[in-house]
C-alpha cells in the first residue's frame, strides 16, 4: 500500500500507552514503527491492528538500554520508510520498592530502562529527524506525591524531565520540539500490576475527575504534540493527569 508522508517510531509500542499511541498516530495517518523489547505477538498484533485500519506498520525489536540496539532500529526504520518526522519514547519499567532495602540491582535496572533508554533514544532521535520533527518522552506525574516505594521510578522520570528541557534547547534552530507527557494513574498492565482493587480505587479518585486515566486519553496528548496543531509547544511537560496533582 501507498506509505503515508509521515513516519513515528514509538518504542514501548506492543501494549498499554504504547500500543494506544501507535493506533492513534496511524489514524492520524502515521506511518508506524511498532517497537518492542519481549514479546514479538504482542507487537505483531499491533502491527495487524494498524494494517487492517489501512496504514503501514512494522515491528522492530531492541532493547532501549543498549546504544547499539537503539541505533539499528533507527537504522532499520530509516531504511524501511525512507524517514522518521517523530519519535514517541513510552517504553519503560515500574518495579516497586522502598529506598532502605538497599536493592541496587532493581535500582540500577529502573535507571538503566528509563533514563539511559531516553537518553539514547533522544540522541538518536535529535541525529535523525529533520526539520519539522517532533520528539516526545515519558515522564509521570507520580513525581510531584512522592509515594513511598517509588524512589528508583521517580529518579528516573525527574532525570527524564531534566533530558526534556536540555534536548530542546540543544535543538535550537534546527525546528524540532521536544516535550514529555507525565501521565497520572492510568489503567494499563503495567499501572495496574501488583495493586488490588481498594488500592486502585483509591488512587483512581485522588484526581478530581474521580477515575483512572486510560491509555486513550493520553494517546490523545500525544497526538495533539506530534500534530499540527502542536507546533508552538516546545520544552514541555504535558501533565495528562485528570487533575490527579
Amino acid at each position: 500500500m501507498p506509505g503515508s508522508s509521515r513516519t513515528v517510531l514509538v518504542t514501548g509500542a506492543s501494549g498499554g500507552i504504547g500500543k494506544a499511541v501507535s493506533k492513534r498516530l496511524a489514524a492520524d495517518k502515521f506511518d508506524v514503527v511498532v517497537h518492542y523489547a519481549g514479546n514479538p505477538a504482542k507487537a505483531e498484533e499491533v502491527v495487524a491492528d494498524i494494517q487492517q485500519a489501512g496504514a503501514n506498520a512494522i515491528a522492530i525489536k531492541a532493547d532501549v538500554a543498549i546504544a547499539a540496539e537503539v541505533a539499528s532500529l533507527f537504522k532499520l526504520s530509516l531504511q524501511h520508510f525512507g524517514r522518521i518526522d517523530a519519535v514517541v519514547h513510552a517504553a519503560g519499567i515500574m518495579p516497586l520498592f522502598p529506598i532502605s532495602s538497599g536493592d541496587v540491582e532493581s535500582f540500577d535496572k529502573v535507571i538503566s530502562t528509563n533514563l539511559r533508554g531516553t537518553f539514547l533514544v533522544l540522541s538518536q532521535a535529535a541525529q535523525q529527524l529533520p526539520s519539522g520533527g517532533r520528539i516526545v518522552a515519558f515522564s509521570s506525574s507520580v513525581i510531584a506525591k512522592s509515594f513511598p516505594n517509588y524512589g528508583a521510578y521517580i529518579a528516573s522520570k525527574a532525570g527524564v524531565e531534566g533530558l526534556v528541557r536540555v534536548l530542546a534547547n540543544e535543538l535550537r534552530g534546527r525546528n524540532v520540539t521536544v516535550n514529555a507527557v507525565a501521565p497520572g494513574p492510568t489503567g494499563t498492565e503495567l499501572f495496574l500490576k501488583g495493586k488490588d482493587e481498594p488500592l486502585v480505587k483509591q488512587l483512581a479518585n485522588l484526581a478530581p475527575l474521580e477515575r483512572l486515566g486510560t491509555p486513550e486519553d493520553i494517546a490523545g496528548v500525544v497526538s495533539f504534540l506530534v500534530g499540527p496543531d502542536g507546533g508552538w509547544v516546545n520544552a514541555q511537560v504535558v501533565r495528562a493527569n485528570g487533575g490527579f496533582a
